[in-house]
């Protein structure tokens, strides 16, 4: 079955509703009364120092978010630094965030049982009754899909504001500084107290990482995603120093409520008559908050399973998209059960649940941060539309900081979340080594500097490579992506891309744009998704099936547009391809040039693109005619390829006004383009002439796109390409993309 992908149906507001739902739930309603009590009243700078060291990281994480807009921190860190650091990384945050949610579920277990009785059940109490059956249905949530989440989400949140502004106007009438401040002062355990309050409170703050984790599914990433992040952190960071401080100035710290805390200071700071009304409207309030939290934690934490599958780090079985709701349902499923477990095993507990979540979380950001430097430092094509300020000092400040508090979690909580990295670095060695096939770029970079660095720098880069990636030429895997529409053309285009992609070591991805009028809607055609995808399904297979054969590895994608040659470029740009193999039905030969007329003048192709004018592919005999220009450079590199790998006969053509001119400037054009064992043919006279006569007993013409500009071939027409239509021989028009002018367009 050929795989699908998420839809882009996240705005800002939904994605801004996720970070915020996520942190408000725990900082607020069930943290405050045990950080409390192990910091006293100067647990509010704990949640600002918190807040922080979240923000730093935030601008890591938005540069890499707008960079790579793929579901899952954990790619990043896979990208940079490879599989066995991406492995630590992605199965490290979906543990901590099964940690975070079964945490927010507990703390939603507690304040329903303050409004509802629960019976006991077993080995588990009243609050872990209440969590499990919240996880349920929070899962169930999220198996419904991304676009109800977010809907779900911005309703909470704002419900959720609401309820705190109000709380917060009337504690402010009931603040009391001598409350606040109580005997001990200010700092009872001292002002060392901070920075282990701020390793509890610090799961508070993990919700900007989520929306991170949905970039893949949000609208224009470049610009919602650093906003959503960077200001849900900010916005979370004062709504905490605010209501924390009231909360405090209500209630005396030593007597804060461990699991109700915001409804103990709601009952003291209103009068009585509205005091029963406003504690139910709170608890209420805490019950959404942490539905949002546990919410948006689930949503991530399958997010991150999809990307792992993708990476080839766990089983490509949970990449499977639940047919009508377009989610990772298997993903969500496998989630769900983790944090069942953890709230049955761990749930009397919760600050086991809260440090937990919260160091291996830090264990990410320092990757994440590290991966950035990485990307920057040996990635040339790394292009984030929001870079962090003062680099490289803000990433290494988001690493020590990170790992710094790491000191500062209790010895349990390590232990535990130690086992689980040990975990992840021996289930790379047994399963993801095997399976994943991209070096990072760090370990190239080291691998490609072998005499420069020491060797056991060097051979530790080996020993951990991916099977059948540690070599020194490596380079980044290339993908050419051929679009099939056609069974009759199916083979020929899937054989040329296998033919590209075997020569420089690359991959196929095979992509199926099934159009949709315009009078029907996508949603309507996706309720037809069985009986169309039935078709998809077996040319995807048959795809698959001819690229395998030639020992190249393949990708399907299967796409519902209400567009057609569009949207083969809108997935070649979504999905980075480096070139696009494609059939003449979404190209117009005559002009010359890939595109359409209009197209030509308002776009810029998003890669190299190859358009093959025919249903049989033969390159025993292949005719390449040139006069120079930009897009042969991409017609010789095709014809390097063919030769290698097909065995291709290659006959160079110039036509020349004069013969020994010709002859100079085909030399020297064969040898700057690095083509061996070729013909060269020289000729005279009429170009379309020369080109029909010397294609004759030719299987294939291969020729770049033109130079000139759109009005001057409407007006004096392109001189040798509108021979292509009449030749009985297959033809491919090779054109590679550059920006140009309006000017250029018109008048080449």
């Amino acid at each position: 079955m050929s795989d699908e992908e998420l839809a882009k149906d996240l705005g800002l507001l939904s994605a801004l509703t996720i970070g915020i739902g996520t942190m408000i739930g725990a900082g607020i309603f069930v943290l405050p009364g045990v950080a409390a009590s192990t910091a006293g009243p100067v647990v509010v700078a704990s949640f600002v120092v918190g807040g922080l060291i979240a923000l730093v990281n935030a601008l890591s994480v938005s540069e890499l978010g707008t960079a790579m807009p793929k579901a899952g921190g954990g790619y990043y860190v896979n990208r940079a630094l490879g599989p066995l650091f991406g492995s630590i990384a992605g199965l490290g945050d979906w543990m901590g965030l099964a940690f975070a949610s079964a945490f927010y579920s507990i703390g939603f277990g507690q304040y329903l049982a303050t409004l509802v009785p629960m019976p006991e059940f077993l080995f588990l109490n009243e609050v872990q009754v209440g969590a499990l059956v919240a996880g349920a249905v929070f899962v169930g949530v999220n198996y419904i899909g991304a676009k109800e989440t977010g809907g779900v989400q911005t309703v909470i949140v704002t419900v959720l504001l609401a309820i705190l502004a109000l709380f917060a106007v009337q504690g402010w009438l009931s603040f009391d500084v001598a409350t606040l401040v109580g005997d001990g002062g200010i700092a009872p355990f001292g002002y060392g107290a901070i920075l282990p309050g701020t390793a509890l409170v610090f799961v508070s703050f993990l919700g900007y990482a989520k929306i991170a984790t949905v970039a893949e599914e949000l609208k224009n990433p470049g610009r919602n995603l650093p906003l959503a992040v960077i200001g849900s952190v900010a916005i979370v960071t004062v709504l905490y120093a605010i209501l924390v401080s009231i909360m405090l100035g209500v209630v005396p710290w030593p007597d804060l409520s461990q699991s109700a805390p915001l409804t103990q200071a709601t009952q003291l700071a209103f009068p009585g008559g509205l005091a029963g009304l406003a504690v139910t409207v709170v608890t209420l309030g805490a019950l959404l908050a942490t539905v949002s939290s546990a919410n948006a934690s689930i949503l991530a934490s399958a997010r991150i399973n999809f990307a792992m599958g993708r990476d080839r780090v766990v089983t490509n079985w949970l990449n499977e998209i639940h047919p009508n709701y377009a989610t990772p349902y298997r993903s969500i499923l496998v989630t769900g059960a983790v944090i069942i477990l953890f709230i049955a095993a761990l749930g009397r507990d919760i600050e086991v649940l809260a440090k937990a979540a919260s160091v291996l979380h830090l264990v990410v950001y320092a990757l994440m941060n590290a991966a950035l430097i990485v990307f920057r430092e040996t990635d040339p094509e790394y292009d984030p539309a929001f870079t962090v300020p003062l680099y490289p000092v803000t990433p290494l400040v988001g690493m020590a900081l990170s790992l710094g508090l790491l000191a500062f979690v209790g010895g349990e909580e390590l232990l535990l979340s130690g086992l689980f990295v040990v975990g992840a670095v021996v289930w790379y060695f047994v399963y993801a080594r095997n399976n994943a096939d991209r070096q990072g770029l760090l370990g190239r970079h080291i691998l490609s500097r072998g005499d420069e660095l020491p060797n056991t720098v060097v051979d530790a880069a080996a020993t951990v490579a991916p099977n059948g990636s540690g070599r020194i030429d490596d380079a980044p895997a290339t993908t050419t992506m051929v679009a099939v529409s056609n069974p009759r053309t199916e083979r020929a285009l899937v054989t040329l891309a296998a033919a590209l992609a075997k020569f420089d070591g690359g991959r196929v991805l095979a992509t199926h744009v099934i159009q949709v009028p315009d009078q029907t809607s996508l949603a309507a055609a996706d309720d037809q998704r069985d009986r169309i995808s039935k078709a998809s399904e077996r040319l995807m297979a048959d795809a698959r099936a001819d690229v395998e054969q030639l020992d190249v590895p393949v990708d399907t994608r299967t796409i519902l547009s209400h567009e057609g040659l569009a949207e083969v470029f809108d997935a070649a740009r979504q999905h980075g391809v480096d070139r696009v193999i494609m059939g003449h039905s979404g190209a117009k030969l005559a002009g010359g040039r890939v595109e359409g007329a209009l197209d030509e003048l308002t776009h810029d192709l998003p890669c190299d693109v190859v358009v093959l004018d025919g249903e049989e592919f033969d390159p025993s005999e292949v005719l390449l005619p040139t006069a120079g220009g930009h897009s042969s450079d991409l017609s010789a590199e095709v014809a390097r390829a063919l030769q290698a790998t097909t065995d291709a006969h290659i006959s160079v053509l110039h036509v020349a006004d004069e013969v020994a001119a010709g002859r100079g400037f085909l030399e020297q054009w064969v040898a700057e383009h690095d083509l061996h064992g070729v013909e060269q043919l020289v000729e005279t006279g009429d170009v379309e002439t020369v080109i029909g006569e010397a294609a004759a007993d030719k299987s294939l013409v291969l020729v770049g796109a033109t130079e000139t500009g759109l009005l001057s071939r409407l007006v004096g027409g392109s001189l040798a390409l509108s021979v292509l239509d009449d030749l009985e021989t297959t033809v491919l028009l090779a054109e590679r993309p550059r920006r140009r002018s309006l000017r250029e367009r018109l008048f080449g």
